[in-house]
């Protein structure tokens, strides 16, 4: 609304509501700065039947007109300039009788905006402030009876600063996203509307900050230097504002750009270099803090001075922490040096004695897959850092031991039963040959329809994480049953995918490494697809599949075929490559989310899965030494080599080779096999190919195949781990609480880790700092059990003897609200809150 509106509505309220003397009444109007005197014609014209006289030194004449000339008609006295007070004042008795309009633009502004006559001289003082209707319209949205003076310039500010709450919090939450965005514009123009003194007047009197230049900058190291000392010197209003700075969302990532500026700002690293990583567990204001403790538990972990305890412990202590939370790379570090952890003790404490064939091929199964595991995740968390250095002499440290302590230790123990087989065959495994005769054939012979996923080198280690995974899936049940099969040997592709098909025989095809069944060739998906044909069934590739809509194509296709077979293949494809294969981890990873995906879209089309692989591999993360390679050339007349076997006729016999015949293999045909023992790689006429990465051996990394059975059972039941407050008393009486929470399950398939947060309510108001709770356990009941310690504001303003709530909040789905899972109540005993 325009000011000349908002004029004109005042003075026809007069004139209807006014004071009279008589019928009539008369508006003496003030104009110090003859702001609207152009306008008074209009103004004359629009109200109807009122008359303006100016006064233009010549009161008496005025003051005559008004009395005798036209006693009854109803006038606009208008006076520019400075009006004399008192008896200097010719009209001050009819002034006194009618009374003045001040209609300064301060005053209309203030009229405008319902204000009272108190918060006037607000108005005066941030003129340029009203000077926009635009910020007007905002500011009169916010604006409530109960405004005083501090509480009008609070909600100007946030109109100025774009907030939607004018708390002095959130007034500084705005000045500090824009400050770690290295921007001004914000205070620049609360500076500009003659704001500024009120902010740090605030920040003086809420969080004790004093300067005499203050400037955002200047707060924001004040700020983390207090933090760092908790906030021990200052008022605790800034201790709460903190918190909930660090704790939303809206505000997270410019705490933390400006927590790293105020670290080198404040030589916190030096600060800390000194200290043990056990007297900063309870730390939480730099991201020096963690760096160090992660330096400190890698040097402990690599010269094993430190526990797996003391690494989950420590761990344990940072998961609620601010650094935990928002940076990706420290959980990584903190994820890798416990895995570490436990694969150091778990190959310290490893016996690899193998009694027999069998024997070493359940133990694996059963025991020894998960140091491959745990190798494998340690160095995909050590490969998922940018600090990756920090790590360098604990990668070193397990490279040694996992390579000299655990393969070549169990290859040699695992060695003595292969040179003593006289068939390729176990008494304990199904032969992979017999694959479809064992898990497809039953099921199609019932008249059900059998989809098999074959995934290019999934280790019988990598499909138990799969597994393990589709068991946790929080939105499907999934029964997911991990069996082996005893691979075909050399464990290669060509021979591992057609050992999968249904056949009478196998054997080499007698070029390169060409395999056929029945006769016919095996290699590729359109042999592979006429072999399946004769059966009722197909062949697809996986990314088809997934390119399929469920429902309206991928349902009705698996509908036409009794059998599909799906090949996947990320692990070898992204990993057999000179160069690429130290990606293995990574390879792995996502070939878990693929299958776990592609699982999901064939359940979901009704499909009976089975996911199975043609081999496994060896695999070590650090460059080959000389001592796992075989240099010797093999005497015989070879029709195709590889790193880890050879095809041909006639080799000689030696020590560092086993040699089969086909029919020793259960295949057709007159060529031999020449595997190199152990773990040995070969090096003569293969430069150029990969080293870390192989498979054709005899090692039981590269044949114990798994199989994973998979059956859809409808909605997950897997949930969050259930949490239970126990205070030791239900009544406060310190504004300093500490609450014990139990996380009252370990963590695994079925109960997942969840993070709350933590706080104190009254009504529906905060009033204490927000704490983020991890539950991520999984030991026994000491372990699950934390203490949460909150404060309660100052300004609470809680009665004795009131019910206050303390909250476990989690985020809502697909929402920015906060649900409560879980609540406990307490009588307020505090009968006064320090001020810090």
């Amino acid at each position: 609304m325009s000011d000349l509106s908002v004029l004109k509505r005042g003075l026809a309220d007069r004139f209807a509501n006014g004071r009279k003397a008589g019928d009539r009444h008369i508006a003496f109007w003030h104009d110090p700065e003859g702001e609207y005197e152009a306008d008074l014609d209009q103004l004359e014209a629009e109200l109807g039947g009122v008359k303006v006289i100016r006064v233009e030194r010549d009161e008496y004449a005025v003051k005559h007109r008004l009395l005798k000339e036209e006693p009854d008609q109803e006038f606009i006295v208008y006076r520019k300039g400075t009006v004399p007070d008192g008896t200097g004042n010719w009209l001050w008795d009819l002034e006194l009788a009618y009374g003045v309009v001040t209609a300064d633009r301060a005053s209309m502004d203030a009229q405008d905006l319902g204000l009272p006559l108190p918060l006037q001289p607000v108005v005066a003082e941030h003129q340029k402030f009203f000077n926009s209707a635009e910020r007007k319209s905002k500011l009169k949205a916010l604006l409530s009876a109960e405004d005083d003076r501090t509480k009008l310039r609070a909600k100007m500010s946030a109109v100025v600063l774009g907030t939607k709450e004018h708390s002095f919090g959130e007034l500084t939450r705005a000045l500090l996203i824009e400050e770690a965005a290295g921007l001004t514009s914000g205070y620049d123009a609360i500076a500009g509307y003659g704001l500024a003194d009120f902010y740090w007047d605030g920040a003086k009197t809420i969080y004790g900050y004093e300067s005499a230049n203050p400037s955002v900058g200047d707060f924001v190291e004040w700020v983390f230097k207090h933090a760092n000392a908790e906030f021990e010197s200052v008022k605790v209003g800034v201790r709460h504002d903190y918190s909930a700075w660090r704790n939303d969302v809206r505000s997270r990532a410019a705490m933390a750009a400006l927590a790293r500026r105020a670290e080198v700002d404040l030589d916190i690293k030096a600060q800390i270099a000194a200290r043990n990583y056990n007297e900063l567990l309870t730390l939480d204001v730099f991201e020096a803090i963690d760096w160090k403790i992660i330096g400190d538990l890698a040097l402990g972990v690599g010269n094993q001075t430190l526990t797996v305890r003391d690494v989950q412990n420590a761990e344990k202590a940072r998961q609620a922490t601010f650094w935990y939370t928002v940076d990706s790379s420290i959980r990584a570090l903190y994820t890798a040096i416990r895995s570490a952890a436990e694969l150091l003790h778990d190959i310290g404490t490893l016996s690899v004695a193998i009694a027999n064939f069998d024997d070493g091929l359940t133990k694996y199964k059963d025991r020894w897959y998960r140091i491959d595991q745990r190798y494998r995740q340690f160095l995909l968390a050590a490969h998922t850092t940018d600090h990756g250095d920090q790590l360098a002499p604990l990668v070193e440290q397990v490279e040694l031991f996992y390579t000299n302590k655990y393969v070549f230790p169990l290859a040699t123990e695992w060695q003595k039963q292969v040179d003593a087989v006289e068939m390729w065959n176990s008494t304990a495994f199904r032969s992979q040959s017999a694959f479809y005769q064992w898990f497809v054939a039953p099921v199609v012979s019932q008249g059900r329809r059998m989809v098999v996923v074959i995934s290019d080198a999934l280790r019988y280690e990598v499909a138990d994480e799969l597994a393990s995974m589709l068991r946790s899936d929080t939105k499907v049940a999934y029964e997911a049953k991990v069996d082996a099969v005893l691979g075909v040997l050399p464990s290669y592709t060509q021979l591992g995918m057609a050992a999968l098909l249904p056949f009478e025989t196998i054997g080499f095809a007698g070029k390169e490494s060409d395999v056929v069944v029945d006769g016919k060739p095996a290699g590729g998906l359109v042999n592979r697809t006429k072999i399946l044909e004769a059966i009722g069934g197909t062949a697809i590739r996986a990314e088809d599949v997934l390119a399929k809509k469920i429902k309206d194509e991928l349902r009705p296709y698996l509908q036409q075929h009794k059998v599909v077979y799906v090949y996947h293949d990320t692990i070898d494809k992204r990993s057999h490559k000179l160069g690429s294969e130290s990606g293995t981890p990574e390879a792995a990873r996502d070939a878990i989310a693929e299958l776990a995906r592609l699982i999901g879209n064939l359940t979901s089309a009704d499909a009976n899965v089975i996911v199975t692989a043609d081999h496994g591999f060896l695999f070590q993360g650090s460059k080959i030494g000389d001592g796992s390679k075989l240099d010797e050339e093999p005497h015989g007349d070879i029709k195709y080599r590889d790193r880890r076997f050879l095809l041909g006729e006639d080799f000689k016999q030696t020590p560092s080779f086993n040699t089969f015949t086909s029919a020793q293999l259960g295949l057709v045909g007159d060529w031999q096999v020449h595997v190199p023992k152990s773990i040995y790689r070969l090096t003569h006429k293969l430069q150029g190919a990969a080293d870390r990465f192989v498979h054709g051996g005899a090692s039981l990394q590269e044949i114990v195949v798994p199989v994973i059975s998979v059956t859809r059972k409808g909605k997950s039941e897997v949930k969050p781990v259930e949490v239970q407050i126990k205070p030791k008393s239900d009544v406060l009486t310190n504004s300093i609480v500490r609450v014990s929470v139990l996380q009252a399950e370990p963590i695994s398939e079925r109960a997942h880790a969840r993070e709350l947060r933590a706080a104190f309510y009254y009504g529906d108001s905060l009033i204490s700092d927000q704490v983020i709770v991890v539950f991520a356990a999984s030991g026994d009941e000491r372990d699950r059990l934390q203490e949460v310690k909150l404060q309660i504001r100052p300004d609470a303003g809680v009665p004795l003897g009131a019910q206050v709530e303390l909250r476990l909040e989690q985020p809502s789905p697909n929402s920015n609200s906060w649900q409560t899972p879980y609540r406990h109540l307490f009588t307020n005993r505090i009968t006064a809150t320090p001020d810090f």
